[in-house]
């Protein structure tokens, strides 16, 4: 056996135990999907006839028409690719003062609509969930309404979502375009909500499952390599190889485990470092000043202690305002508090290339202050403020 088939072998090991660790590395349920079936659907539907549309959509007392009762039947067939042909039945009736092509009616009106829709799956585009469907389609349609009959372009939206393999609900908008406008009718939008029940279904492998029923193979055949390879002649050369990767990789091991503790325990000093300063709080300011008050002195006085303390840290001062005045003015007087702020610790003896600078203005509030919104003056006073940042340490 080669050593190089039989890394090999461990690296496949090592991606199925990865890759399936909560799972075992066969093939379940799970696995499978609904690739192509029959379905058939019952529930209701409701009406919005407003003359576009798009208009009125969610005005529901006025423009909605809905039956207490199963309303809506459909039928489809739905193929591998992700389309679908699917045929529409449907009732319902214009409830007294609503709006029938633009015109308020004095008395119910039924309606009657007949369609036929094109779908297409976006799960073959998002991927597979194998419980949540949606789908987009287009059509044609016969609907008779304010006792006019009418043809209709249909487009739908819509999702399915799945209990078991057979049964879920249904739910879709379907904007229906009038085909002509001689008679003055007008467009108007039907949605619908039911049960679905799918049958004559076809099942195949997931993504996921074939991608695991191909590393099953792979690790077989892997396995079948190595118990044929086990009994030639080389097999305790191919030992002593293997034996020297092992300890290659015990090697690297340490190192890698060595690089990992050092990087700890840096991020712990960084951490330590960053506990402090942020103990130390905020650097505050009064409204519409620069200058630095007694109380903020003794956060910036610290601050310098720590820098004497820790030579190599650097250190981004970022300075704020509320959101009382222009925007150019508090851009203008954040500058002029980052800058105060840096010179007060340079005072203190601290160098200037551990010092970085950036204004923001009133862009960080750090609550809800804005422009549109009455702020009591301490909540105000929480965004006028220089913060500090560990650059390097």
């Amino acid at each position: 056996m080669k050593t190089s088939k039989f890394l090999t072998f461990l690296v496949l090991l090592g991606i199925s135990f990865s890759a399936f660790a909560q799972d075992e590395l066969q093939i379940t349920s799970k696995d499978s999907i609904v690739q192509s079936s029959w379905i058939v659907g019952v529930g209701f539907n409701a009406v919005d006839d407003s003359g576009n549309v798009f208009d009125g959509i969610f005005n529901v007392g006025q423009e909605w028409n809905i039956v207490p009762y199963p309303s809506r039947v459909s039928i489809g067939r739905y193929f591998k690719n992700g389309l679908g042909i699917e045929a529409i039945g449907s009732y319902n009736r214009y409830m007294k003062g609503n709006t029938i092509d633009e015109e308020i009616i004095l008395e119910d009106i039924p309606y009657y609509a007949f369609d036929g829709r094109v779908t297409y799956d976006i799960n073959k585009i998002i991927g597979q969930t194998g419980w949540f469907d949606p789908y987009i389609g287009v059509g044609v349609g016969y609907t008779d309404a304010n006792n006019e009959g009418r043809g209709t372009y249909n487009a739908v939206v819509g999702f399915r979502t799945w209990f078991s393999d057979r049964w879920g609900l249904d739910f879709n908008s379907t904007g229906k375009w009038a085909m002509t406008t001689s008679n003055e009718v007008t467009n108007h939008i039907q949605h619908a909500a039911g049960v679905v029940y799918q049958f004559g279904i076809e099942k195949g492998l997931s993504k996921r499952g074939e991608e695991k029923l191909a590393l099953m193979a792979a690790i077989e055949k892997e396995k079948q390599r190595q118990r044929d390879s086990i009994n030639e002649v080389n097999r305790l050369k191919e030992e002593a190889l293997l034996a020297a990767q092992l300890k290659k990789q015990k090697e690297e091991d340490a190192l890698a485990a060595a690089e990992r503790e050092r990087l700890d325990k840096l991020n712990r000093k960084k951490q330590a470092i960053k506990s402090r300063i942020e103990q130390l709080g905020n650097v505050y300011f009064d409204l519409n000043s620069s200058y630095v008050n007694n109380d903020s002195k003794k956060v910036l006085d610290a601050m310098a202690e720590i820098f004497e303390e820790i030579p190599t840290l650097k250190l981004k001062v970022t300075s704020h305002t509320d959101s009382r005045g222009t925007s150019t003015y508090n851009d203008w007087l954040s500058e002029r508090r980052v800058t105060r702020t840096k010179e007060y610790l340079l005072s203190k003896g601290v160098a200037p290339e551990r010092i970085m600078t950036e204004a923001f203005g009133e862009q960080r509030l750090l609550n809800e202050c804005d422009d549109n919104t009455y702020c009591p003056a301490e909540k105000h006073a929480v965004n006028r403020r220089s913060e500090f940042e560990v650059v390097e340490f």
